[in-house]
């Protein structure tokens, strides 16, 4: 065989070597990526309501602990009624921070436009259906340093005590101001309102928008909580 033929052998079978390495290591580490992946949205949403500190280190089996005995998922109809533990076609998706087989709060998973791209997290209400419990953000392409900053405790902190409703009970749905709130909201809107981020004013307004959107949607759900008709089946 000659030394060009050699040559082409040896990387040939180099690279076949390298493609299968690559391909069990990818088929090995898929599970610890989806793994990694529920995490991470267990955190948030135990971050939304208030269970794990923003910004705080948690071992993951402290995360899944915590999960696991805090929080139930399920799907609601058109009317806000849970109808099933498991997601439908057509369904939306509900987890309960349960205390005392009591349902705290119920967790809103976010699923905005933003200036960049998608803004996923999670937005939960106390069960009075009207006061933000918490929010959180797991994914975004916002900008670092303006945009970004909706990852910042700061910013998710104020949404805390926010309300979904006017001062007669309306929906009203939480919204991020274009600067500090107290300086160009009306008193009267100020529970609805939080800070905005300085120089982000497009993902501030794209992320109201999502809310919006999301909080009208569930708000068959939330009319429920603030007449205290929310029974969660039997065995959560």
């Amino acid at each position: 065989m000659s030394d060009q033929l050699k040559s082409i052998a040896f990387t040939a079978v180099v690279a076949l070597v390298c493609s299968l390495m690559l391909t069990a290591a990818a088929s090995g580490l898929k599970e610890r990526k989806l793994r990694n992946v529920a995490v991470d949205r267990q955190k948030n949403i135990l971050k939304a309501v208030g269970l794990v500190d923003p910004g705080e280190k948690v071992p993951v089996d402290r995360i899944e602990r915590l999960y696991g005995e805090n929080i139930r998922c399920y799907s609601l109809d058109g009317t806000g009624d849970i109808v099933t533990a498991d997601s439908n076609d057509g369904a939306l998706p509900v987890c309960f921070y349960v205390k005392e087989r009591q349902p705290a709060a119920y967790i809103l998973p976010v699923n905005s436009r933003g200036l960049w791209g998608k803004i996923h997290g999670y937005l939960a209400i106390e069960n009075d259906g009207k006061t933000v419990a918490g929010f959180s953000v797991y994914s975004h392409n916002e900008t670092p340093g303006l945009g970004g900053e909706i990852e910042k405790p700061w910013f998710q902190k104020d949404f805390i005590g926010k309300k979904i409703v006017d001062t007669s009970g309306n929906f009203a749905p939480v919204r991020i101001a274009k600067g500090k709130a107290a300086e160009v909201v009306a008193p009267d809107k100020l529970p609805n309102v939080v800070d905005g981020i300085s120089g982000a004013t497009l993902t501030g307004k794209y992320l109201s928008g999502g809310l919006k959107d999301l909080l009208q949607e569930y708000e068959g759900l939330s009319k429920q909580f603030r007449d205290g008709a929310v029974t969660l089946p039997s065995g959560s």
